[in-house]
């Protein structure tokens, strides 16, 4: 009885959703692609490939789940030989990270909407045994439809929030028949399993990992090197002291500019790299109501941006798959998503394992871990209030060894805490 409530329910928030997704195909364009995928239908060849041989299906939600979907996949072809991956997400801007990361042998699809018969008419196209969820998102028809035919799933770099942690809890007879379908439940750390177990999932099915987040690739030289020319092309010398805002959400990109703006360097230069990109417009248009000029990346790219370099113009990078490199480009970072009015946080791991000073609102509630590993070095800056960003950036410019305390402190957290991929794929290939 409890799923056919969820049924119902489900299909009428995805009914009222609708609008938002229309919204968002056209304001991305690329979301509109492949959109039959999401109800479990593909084209003939994707559809034949899915079906041609047996492949290990890992689904990433977006952009950072993506990334961190690569780093296990390259974990377990060091294991598996021969292996592919059918690789599923939910956004355009994931697919888009998978598609980078796929080899020639794996196949990437947007993954079915949770619907009875979009699940079922997926599961019958595609030949797999291992499913793997990263991080979080448990569809219950998926889930469980994945059970009852006897595949094996995983849960890998889990975690659950402060936000959702109540609400597991609080449906524990909901989850827990949904928990009890995994095989196995690899988790960041003890809270992330403590509020598993609360919320009904099995206590000997969980096991702590660390985050994966940690195990991080080094970036190629060659691709920091080309996000150099690119600043270079936008204005940005290799001599300017460069903050970096990366993954921005509404209402930061203006508080971080209004404090590069008020610091009044010419040889302070500003990038600022928003989530989501198609929110570009919106961004330019708010920069430009306190007299600040934008640089686009994607207009330079395209050749119709004009540049002429000055104190008080700002690079927007509105581009996807630039911001790891662009990080290796700059001087200090500030990582979005956690200053008022937006909560959760993005990954800091990245600036931080490069060696770069990084700065972060008091909303992080989505790295909880990682953030008790940072505190606990002191290698982390955190401000309360976005209204503290000015003086702090000031500190920091003025000081080359501060910005190199605080840099080569977080490397060696990131440093310190690597390994959870291995754990995580060692105990993925034992219970196969």
């Amino acid at each position: 009885m409890r799923w056919f409530f969820y049924n119902i329910l489900f299909t009428i928030a995805y009914l009222i959703m609708l609008p938002n997704l229309f919204i968002r195909m056209k304001r991305r364009g690329g979301y509109r692609a492949n959109f039959q995928e999401r109800f479990g239908k593909y084209s003939p060849d994707v559809e034949a490939r899915l079906g041609e041989k047996k492949r290990i299906w890992i689904h990433a939600v977006s952009v950072g789940e993506a990334n961190l979907a690569g780093n296990i996949i390259s974990e377990l072809r060091c294991h598996i030989k021969d292996v592919s991956f059918v690789i599923s997400t939910t956004s355009s801007t994931g697919r888009a990270v998978c598609e980078k990361l796929a080899q020639k042998d794996d196949v990437v699809i947007y993954l079915p909407i949770d619907f009875p018969r979009n699940v079922k008419r997926a599961l019958k196209k595609i030949n797999f045994d291992t499913f793997i969820l990263v991080e979080s998102e448990f569809w219950p028809n998926l889930i469980r439809a994945m059970n009852s035919i006897g595949k094996k799933i995983f849960l890998v770099n889990g975690r659950v929030s402060d936000k959702t942690a109540p609400n597991y809890k609080r449906l524990k007879c909901f989850f827990r028949p949904i928990f009890e379908c995994f095989t196995l439940m690899l988790v960041q750390g003890e809270l992330d399993k403590e509020r598993l177990i609360a919320a009904g999932a099995p206590a000997n099915k969980i096991k702590i990992m660390g985050s994966a987040k940690f195990d991080i690739k080094p970036i190629e030289e060659e691709r920091i090197d080309q996000a150099r020319a690119n600043c270079e092309q936008s204005g940005i010398m290799a001599s300017d002291i460069v903050v970096l805002g990366g993954s921005t959400w509404p209402g930061e990109e203006i508080s971080i500019a209004k404090a590069w703006k008020n610091i009044a360097n010419p040889n302070v230069k500003l990038i600022l790299v928003p989530r989501h990109m198609e929110r570009g417009d919106e961004v330019e248009q708010e920069l430009a109501s306190i007299g600040l000029k934008t640089i686009r990346r994607s207009r330079v790219k395209q050749g119709t941006e004009t540049i002429t370099p000055a104190e008080d113009v700002i690079l927007m990078v509105d581009t996807t798959g630039e911001l790891s490199a662009l990080y290796g480009c700059s001087d200090i970072v500030i990582v979005g998503r956690s200053f008022d009015p937006n909560f959760g946080g993005q990954n800091m791991i990245e600036p931080a394992a490069m060696g770069k000073p990084v700065i972060v609102g008091p909303h992080t509630e989505n790295f909880v871990p990682v953030m008790n590993c940072f505190k606990e070095q002191n290698a982390i800056i955190i401000l309360d209030d976005v209204s503290k960003l000015e003086e702090t950036l000031r500190e920091l410019i003025a000081s080359a060894d501060k910005r190199m305390k605080f840099g080569l402190a977080g490397q060696k957290v990131v440093d310190s805490q690597r390994g959870s991929l291995s754990r995580s794929a060692i105990e993925i290939l034992a219970n196969i």
